[in-house]
């Protein structure tokens, strides 16, 4: 007996696995609680360090945490768009490079970016603008909503007629654990400046996360993505014109969850049961009484006649 107990016991690396599994897919705002109670049950110091130094940075950067920089100044957004080496991330608005413990969810220092991690004046100038257009849209949007806009290809960009790109990153979250409710709310928005044929194309993907567990367990993962396009204009007028883009398809699918949300009792709850057995007959709850399984066996079978 001992020797099949020893058997089915798990390794160490698959309960790491298990841990991790269980952190990753934790709600919008409770990885701390999920890791308390995996720290618990796995009552092994060295497999949750393990488990949690792999699993947290991934979770951040998916969810899009947004985390208060040490000087008060502003708040950077884990992203791999501003992300660099070290568990550094960059905050471009403020040209401050932050690094975050993962597993504690906090900025440990914050130093000033470098030359070479800032893009060129001329891609400043397009990114500063359209920074300003999102984060007005989010003031107005989302409360307590997190923006900020990244370079990607093509920071060293000195003169117009040249490709580059911006990344729109927004993060907005409301925990109310002691209401039994958190979500949030992640969108990312791959911005293409082409210089040849003087467009911008944009690429968006969305995602709506929230948790309801009073007296229960219900939780909605939404996910969406589009494309739009526009013209390559002046830093000014492109801005305003890709905020209105994105604010046109944000508010889209927020209202199209909402309609669906109104929609659930009368479509999605009641397709999830049969509306009428295979009898094609309503059961006569009234009157059960004329239903007798003793009776149906008996003549099935022939006994008693």
């Amino acid at each position: 007996m001992a020797e099949e107990e020893e058997e089915s016991e798990l390794s160490g690396k698959q309960k790491v696995e298990i841990a991790k599994w269980f952190l990753l897919n934790s709600p919008p705002g409770e990885i701390q609680y999920v890791a308390k109670d995996v720290k618990s049950i796995l009552n092994n110091d060295d497999l949750f360090n393990e488990a949690a130094t792999e699993a947290f940075p991934v979770y951040n950067l998916t969810h899009l945490i947004s985390l208060q920089l040490p000087n008060r100044t502003g708040d950077v957004l884990v992203t791999s768009f501003g992300e660099l080496e070290g568990n550094a991330f960059l905050d471009p608005r403020t040209a401050q490079v932050a690094v975050v413990d993962h597993v504690k969810q906090v900025c440990t220092d914050v130093r000033p970016a470098a030359d070479e991690e800032l893009p060129s004046p001329y891609i400043e100038e397009f990114r500063c603008s359209l920074d300003a257009e999102i984060l007005k849209y989010v003031e107005e949007a989302y409360p307590k909503g997190v923006c900020s806009v990244y370079c990607g290809n093509g920071k060293d960009v000195e003169g117009p007629g040249c490709d580059f790109e911006l990344a729109v990153v927004i993060s907005a979250a409301r925990h109310s654990p002691q209401n039994f409710c958190n979500g949030s709310w992640c969108s990312t928005w791959n911005i293409e400046f082409k210089g040849d044929n003087q467009t911008v194309e944009l690429k968006g993907k969305m995602q709506v996360g929230a948790h309801y567990f009073e007296e229960g367990n219900v939780q909605l993962d939404a996910k969406h993505e589009c494309k739009d396009a526009t013209l390559f204009q002046a830093p000014e007028d492109c801005a305003v014109g890709i905020s209105s883009i994105i604010r046109h398809h944000e508010t889209e699918y927020l209202a199209s969850i909402e309609a669906s949300y109104l929609s659930l009792p009368d479509s999605t709850f009641k397709d999830l049961r049969r509306k009428l057995p295979v009898t094609r007959t309503l059961f006569p709850w009234h009157n059960t009484l004329q239903f007798s399984l003793t009776r149906d066996i008996s003549k099935e079978l022939g006994i008693g006649k």
